[in-house]
């Protein structure tokens, strides 16, 4: 998959880059930017250096003064490093901070202002049906279009662990939920959801939990950027909103992975559900 040529285009100067796991950030990076400066915080030598210490970034800025472009992978793990990103760029030193992330929920809630507009906001969705040569809407709906899963020698098996992957590093890592069983189940009554109209006190019924906690699980996916949320269209502005939004899981695999399935399901309704799904991410990606 590193032949891939991506469609997006990032801008001119320092920029975040969010995206969920495995969407081929760091692939995207390295044949992007193959002279930067990269720093990996997900490497454990660079995190222990760096949270200890985060005004290190600067020296190590500065004794590379060759490099143009800086690279600091999952920079939500030390939230810190921005306010030093922040002083470097100011002193206009010419150097392009590229950002990556997962996830912005621990920047916003470690008051961190993501540089006061001085960087934009960016996204890398799944692949996008353009991108690929050989690209099958079938094999799409069945296992969606994430690069890690696309690329694998047995995707149906990757996409089974790519959900636990998130359980285990992300949500239960991150003390997100202390309780990552119900958080698993809550995933599953959310897939009915899909492609439909958003009934926070019925997924609460469902897992027998109360609505502000099914709330506060849908904030979770948003911020983790496993879903979006797409608001009701009016042609006015009203004080209230009276219909629900829809809810979408960020890649029809994803979906289809977390969906429960029984004897009496009928398969055009997974598919129709999968397939608009498949829709709302491409015209997401384009207008991102």
């Amino acid at each position: 998959m590193k032949n891939i040529r991506r469609l997006f285009s990032p801008p001119d100067h320092s920029y975040f880059l969010f995206g969920p796991r495995g969407i081929g950030k760091t692939t995207w990076l390295a044949g992007a930017y193959p002279d930067a400066l990269y720093l990996d915080l997900l490497e454990a030598d660079r995190f222990r250096e760096l949270s200890a210490q985060p005004e290190r970034l600067e020296a190590l800025v500065l004794a590379r003064g060759d490099k143009q472009v800086v690279v600091i992978d999952e920079v939500q793990r030390i939230p810190e490093l921005l306010h030093v990103v922040h002083a470097l760029i100011e002193k206009k030193l010419g150097i392009t901070f590229v950002l990556t992330g997962s996830s912005a929920r621990k920047l916003r809630r470690g008051g961190v202002d993501l540089l006061a507009g001085r960087a934009y906001l960016c996204s890398l969705h799944p692949f996008m049906a353009a991108e690929l040569p050989d690209f099958e809407l079938e094999k799409a709906l069945r296992i969606g279009l994430v690069p890690l899963i696309v690329a694998d020698s047995d995707p149906e098996a990757a996409l089974r662990g790519y959900v636990g992957l998130y359980l285990k590093e992300e949500v239960q890592a991150e003390g997100l939920t202390r309780n990552i069983g119900q958080f698993a189940r809550f995933l599953e009554a959310a897939s009915f959801s899909h492609a439909a109209t958003l009934n926070a006190s019925q997924i609460a019924r469902d897992c027998q939990v109360e609505r502000k906690t099914v709330v506060a699980y849908l904030e979770i996916l948003e911020d983790l950027l496993l879903a979006f949320r797409l608001p009701v269209f009016t042609r006015r502005a009203k004080r209230e909103t009276v219909v629900h939004p829809k809810l979408y899981f960020f890649d029809a695999g994803v979906f289809r992975s977390l969906r429960p399935k029984g004897p009496l399901d009928r398969p055009h309704e997974i598919d129709g559900a999968a397939l608009e799904g498949l829709v709302a991410q491409h015209l997401r990606a384009w207008i991102a």
